[in-house]
């Protein structure tokens, strides 16, 4: 494993990097965005330990109006997170939801150059900061309905509430349909060439919702995302030999190991040296 570079060795880190704003966010007030944005990241790290050794010193969050949200995985060694949103015009609730996805990323050390998605155990990333984001947004609904970043706004803590709860309804769906309610080991084995198809695909989807319930149920798991991706050839490696590596690299950093280890025996994969 890399050991701490001196920049990643600042005090500087995920929670408290600046954020910056880039691209057009039409008629939005940027301190509105940025009020927003921040309150998300809290709801997300807050209370989580940040173990990774690969910190961004600054994020950068960069409006679309086309195009998927993502990881720019600029190639100028800097050390700045550039996050990509496309929201629609005060889409408070998306702006959250799109924005802690991908910080879900950032956290799990997907931020950097070389940091590409690859098969076969992207859906499994993908799914973990899915959760992460979900996570997020029911903290965020609490706080905003007691202290809203916008005087007399309580009542939108019910807007994104609700917002969370259709995603979840959906991906509910999918996991009753899929069998994944009845037996994950089995929904694996059954499905898991469709399941291991790049990107936040249908299975993944539903996938976070038990990963979601296991954030849930042992909070200090989280900060096992830091643990991430922290060896070659990142997720292009069989899912064996990725919960193997995750270990390895939890031991490293001292971090819990639960989430890994949870995964493995859910999906009945065996961890496995190279």
């Amino acid at each position: 494993m890399p050991k701490p570079s001196a920049k990643s060795a600042s005090f500087i880190n995920l929670l408290s990097a600046p954020i910056e704003l880039a691209g057009d966010w039409g008629h939005m007030l940027p301190r509105s965005v940025e009020l927003v944005v921040a309150r998300m990241r809290l709801a997300c790290l807050d209370g989580v330990r940040l173990v990774s050794d690969r910190q961004p010193t600054r994020v950068r969050v960069d409006e679309h109006s086309t195009g998927q949200p993502a990881i720019w995985l600029h190639p100028d060694a800097s050390n700045m997170a550039w996050i990509i949103v496309d929201i629609g015009e005060r889409d408070w609730s998306k702006l959250a939801y799109q924005f802690g996805h991908e910080l879900g990323h950032v956290f799990a050390n997907s931020w950097q150059a070389d940091a590409r998605p690859a098969t076969p155990c992207q859906w499994l990333e993908e799914a973990m900061v899915e959760a992460f984001s979900l996570r997020g947004l029911g903290r965020l609904a609490t706080d905003w309905k007691d202290n809203p970043p916008f005087a007399g706004d309580n009542a939108f803590g019910g807007a994104i509430a609700e917002y969370r709860q259709n995603i979840i309804g959906g991906y509910s769906a999918l996991a009753d349909s899929q069998s994944l309610t009845r037996d994950a080991t089995a929904w694996f084995a059954d499905h898991r060439r469709e399941i291991e198809a790049p990107g936040l695909n249908p299975f993944a989807q539903a996938m976070s919702l038990t990963i979601l319930a296991e954030y849930d149920r042992v909070p200090d798991c989280v900060e096992a995302l830091g643990a991430l991706n922290r060896w070659p050839r990142r997720s292009g490696i069989p899912l064996g030999e990725y919960l193997q590596r995750w270990q390895q690299s939890c031991a490293e950093l001292k971090a819990s190991r639960h989430l890994p280890l949870r995964l493995g025996e859910l999906l009945g994969v065996r961890p496995r040296s190279k």
